[in-house]
Parts: C-alpha cells; structure tokens; sequence
C-alpha cells in the first residue's frame, strides 16, 4: 500500500503535513486536560483556594476543549480532502496505465475484476486514508506522550497499564493473522461473483429460454456462500475484540483506582498535603492510562480495515506492475502509402502452445483489397491483429508503408489505419460524438461528417431520427439495429481518413438482410476509391469475397489475385491449422467467390 503513496499529488502532500500539525495541536490540547484536572483537584481539596483561581483553572480546560474541538475539525476537512484527492489520483492512474496495455496484458485479468479493481478496491484504499490518517499519527503520539507524563509517578500504576497494553497487543495480532487470508479470499469471491452477475446479465435471455434461472442461482450461490462463510468467521473474530477492548479498559481503571487507593492508605493520616497529591496523581494517572489504552483501540480500529486496504493496494498494484510488451516507437509516416507486406511473420499467443501463424509473407499494394477468407480458428483475425499491432509477431516483421510497424508512434500508426470490430462498437453520446470519437479536439468540420455518413451509407436513417446527427446513442448502442451500428463504425473509420481499412468480420453477427446493406457498403468503398483510402483489408466468408482483388484463401493457404473470375497465381501464404501449404493453382471452376 505504500508504494502507490508515489501517485499522491504535491498538493496532497502538503495537506498531509498540515493535518499532522493539526493532530499534533489536537493531542496538546486534549493532553493538558488531566493537568488541569489534577491542579483543580488540589484546589477543591485545599482549604481557603479563592473562586476565582478555581474559575481561571476551568476556564483554561474550557478553551483546551474548544481549541481540540475547532482543530479536530480542520483536521477532518484536511484529511476528506486528501482522501478524495488520492483515491482520484490512483484511479486516473489505473485507467490510464489499463489504457497503454495491449490485449496480451489485459486478457490476464477478466473485465470484472478490472472493473472490483477500479473501484471497490480503490474505496478501499479512500477509506484507509480518510479514516486511518489521523489515527495512525495520533494513536502512537498520544500514547507515547502519555506514557511520558506518567512515567515516574508510580511503578505499580506503570506495571498495571503496561500490562494491560500487552494484553491488547497480542489480541490485535492473533485476529489480523487469521483474517488476513481470509480478506484475500474475499477479493477473489468477489471477483468471481462480478464475473457471474456479468455474465448472466449479458445472457439473460438465453437463460430465460432455457428455463436456466434455478440453474444459474446455484451457480452463484457457491461463491457467494463461500463469501457469506468467510465474511461471518471474519466478523467473529472482530465481535471478540471490542470486549476485549473494554474489559482491558475497565479493568484497567479499577485496578488504577484499587492500587492508588492502597497507596494514599499508607500515608498518615495527618499527612493531608500528601494524600491531596497522591489522590490528584491517580486521577491524572487513570486519565493518561485511558488515553493510552484509546491509543491502542484506535489504532485496532484502522488494523481491521487495514487488511482489507492492504490486498486492495496488492490487487491494483498487480496491474499498474503490468507492463506493455507492445511498445510504442518514434516514427510517424513511411515511405510509401497504402502498402503492407507481411516478411516471414510467424505468432503464437501469450502461453500458447502451438503457432496461430507460421512462416507468412505477402504483401498488398496501394490501391488493392484483400479478402481474407477461411473456417473459424484458422488465423483470420489474428492476421488482421497483426497488421493493427494489437500483438507484435513473434518472429518476422510487419510493414505498413515500408516501415517495421513496431517503428510507428502509436498516434502515427493509427492515424493511418481505420478499424471496423466484428461485433460493432458505439459509445454513449451523440451520433456526431461517435463518427469523431476520439478525434474532436482536432477540430472535425460538419464536411468530414457528412463524407463519412454518405460514404457508409448511414445518412438516410441519420436523418430520419428526431435530431439528426445528434441523436443520443445510449450505451452500447442499444438503440439502433445491428446493421445501422455497423454503418456507423464504418463513418467513424472513414472520417479518420485512414491509407488503410480493415473489416474484421463486420457481417458475422447480422442476418442476412443487415449482411446484404454492409456488403453494399464495403463494394462502394471500393467502386468509388474513395481518397485516400488506399489500401482494404476484410474478413469475409467465400460467398462474400468476389469483390476483392486479393483473396487469402486460409483453408487452401493461397492468395489469389481475381480479373474477371479468372484466379491466377500470386503470392502464397500459410494461415491454415494444418500449417502445410497448398498448391496456389486455381482457376474460376476451382474456385467461384460467388458461389
């Protein structure tokens, strides 16, 4: 937990050394109180004080009590401040550390527990902090000041309070060794739970339609009565601290009060002056033992949230430790334009055990398109992967423009290239906002906007909504059809005006009629070579493909160039499981795209 105190702002920093100050005119304050506790004792006890040294001495814990009250005030502002100012500075940092990882990263940890992470984890670490600062400061300053102002006043009184310190010490001890795995346990519980509900809501309806309800209930009660478990042996545990807490309290009380009577018994009887004092320095003595023994139930207090915060700040430490393997490199353009070529590429995934790729090159010209065809599994996607640099090869080199593609500044790379995701992506806000997403600061003009909803044929239903181009698009976008967010995604790539468009299986989710309106879409992209778009690269299903110069047939492992449905040899590359290579011979009755 301590290492991400780094991200605590300069600002926080100082509020932190305010605030002690604070705690430290706090604990002053609230410690000169049994002095003038034993000082008024005295003067109630001594025959002939004056009244009015007795109000001047009551006055003085008066304004103790106020100054401690008005300090512990500022105090409490100071401290909020800087737990809501550190929770906020840890989590930007988490999301924009997740934000510079790449898919090999991410996919260590599932989206649930990302999201635990971000925020459960994070309150964690806010409460740890806004209620465990000022205890953490004042519990061992007070204590240690007490034990100072009572050293010497008796031994046995000492002996007493020491013992009863002990005591709380190893039960505070004991409970933290034995829960400590247990909270460790219940971050993971609740990890897996997250992961659950998300899951069952996004299936709801399959598990509606297969009557599943029952069966995915006892589902989820497994973990979440392994929770419940772990949670109540927990609560045990700190049930048993607080009497234990109190009896230590009490206890140690009568026992101040039982011996301090037993000394004033062995002073005479005559000797007023001195039974006077040593009544005073019981009462002072039993008031500094029980801020000594708060002192220790305070700081028992923040040791029950601190294993919780602690297996919080290991959580999200786990993530900021994570490093990109995909790194970003300097370049910005290249040396040609619209161009990839693929040299002697070979991949395999992060703790994989045989090749996804093997031994690929090719390369696509400026002005062609590619039409990457082939069964599920066989390496569509991960090719396309490669080329958008979600992974980088694991041997070989990825060129795009004649540059090595690691070479590229991250905004350089895709300035140049425009990514259409199989399963159509659209964020909340308007249409507007989503054909420029992530582009607006640069000034997008209502021209771009146009060009891309005619270009991907969306303009007419754009229009046909209440307020046109803004049109709030709810999360997920929800409300509108799979085709018409597939439409949109295309908008969006083509306002970044990219040398490069990949489709990766922009029709796999949509009936065939939403499948004939993108298919549309694409062919006109290529019809109307629209500038300066280059280069396309698309996964498509065979009966899909015939508009494309280039077809990488991933079951025969051949790329085909078509003129007039007449295949003919090109280039030849691997992407098939067998990883074997096939003739790249055919001819159009080999080999009909439309069929």
């Amino acid at each position: 937990m301590i290492k991400l105190l780094r991200y605590m702002k300069k600002r926080e920093r100082w509020m932190v050394l305010a605030a002690i100050v604070l705690i430290i005119g706090q604990i002053y304050f609230e410690l000169a109180m049994p002095d003038y506790m034993s000082e008024l004792t005295v003067l109630i006890k001594t025959e002939g004080s004056a009244m009015a040294d007795i109000l001047a001495v009551g006055a003085k814990m008066l304004g103790c009590t106020l100054a401690s009250a008005i300090l512990t005030v500022g105090c409490g502002f100071l401290v909020s401040r800087i737990a809501s100012g550190y929770s906020f500075a840890v989590r930007e940092k988490l999301f924009t550390h997740v934000m510079t990882l790449g898919k090999a990263e991410t996919g260590r940890f599932s989206i649930p527990s990302l999201i635990t992470r971000t925020t459960n984890d994070i309150t964690q670490l806010q409460m740890i902090v806004s209620m465990g600062l000022q205890s953490l400061v004042k519990a061992p300053i007070m204590a240690v000041w007490a034990i100072i102002k009572i050293l010497g006043k008796s031994w046995e009184l000492s002996a007493v309070t020491a013992s009863a310190v002990v005591v709380i010490c190893a039960t505070v001890v004991s409970v933290m060794a034995v829960c400590m795995p247990r909270f460790r346990k219940v971050q993971k519980l609740t990890d897996t739970q997250n992961r659950m509900a998300r899951e069952n809501l996004t299936g709801i309806n399959v598990v509606h339609a297969f009557n599943a309800e029952e069966y995915q209930t006892e589902k989820f009660d497994v973990p979440n009565t392994e929770m419940m478990n772990t949670q109540l042996k927990n609560q045990r545990l700190f049930s048993l601290m607080m009497p234990v807490m109190g009896t230590c309290m009490n206890g140690l009380s009568l026992a101040i009060y039982w011996l301090g009577a037993a000394l004033i018994n062995q002073i005479a009887v005559t000797d007023v002056a001195a039974r006077i004092t040593m009544f005073s320095d019981v009462v002072v003595f039993s008031t500094y033992a029980t801020y000594v023994v708060m002192s220790f139930m305070m700081l028992i207090m923040v040791f029950m949230m601190l294993p919780a915060a602690q297996v919080s700040a290991e959580r999200i430490n786990e993530v900021l430790d994570r490093k990109a393997t995909v790194i970003e490199g300097k370049t910005d353009s290249g040396n040609e334009v619209g161009t990839i070529e693929f040299k002697n590429v070979s991949f395999t995934y992060p703790e994989a055990g045989e090749e996804a790729l093997s031994d690929i090159s090719f390369r696509i010209e400026k002005g062609q398109t590619l039409a990457i065809i082939g069964a599920t599994g066989c390496g569509k996607t991960t090719l396309i992967s490669l080329m958008a640099r979600f992974y980088d090869a694991t041997k070989g080199e990825v060129l795009i423009d004649g540059v090595n593609i690691k070479d590229y500044s991250f905004e350089g790379l895709y300035n140049k290239l425009g990514y259409i995701t199989q399963k159509a992506i659209l964020f909340a806000g308007s249409i507007r906002e989503n054909i420029t997403f992530g582009q607006s600061e640069n000034g997008f003009d209502e021209e771009t906007v146009d060009m891309a909803l005619d270009v991907s044929q969306s303009r007419e239903f754009v229009e046909k909504t209440e307020d046109g181009k803004d049109h709030k698009i709810v999360q997920l976008g929800k409300n509108v059809s799979g085709g018409q967010k597939q439409r949109l995604s295309i908008a969006r790539a083509l306002a970044m005006h990219p040398d490069v468009l990949f489709f990766d299986e922009p029709t796999s989710a949509l009936d065939p009629e939403l499948t004939g309106e993108v298919l549309k879409v694409i062919k006109g992209l290529i019809d109307a070579i629209i500038h300066p778009l280059d280069t396309l690269v698309s996964l498509l299903d065979k009966a899909k493909a015939g508009f494309s110069n280039l077809i990488a047939n991933a079951e025969s492992g051949a790329v085909q160039k078509y003129n007039n449905y007449m295949a003919t040899q090109n280039n030849t590359f691997n992407l098939s499981s067998e990883k074997q290579l096939a003739p790249a011979m055919a001819s159009a009755n080999e080999f009909d795209p439309w069929e």
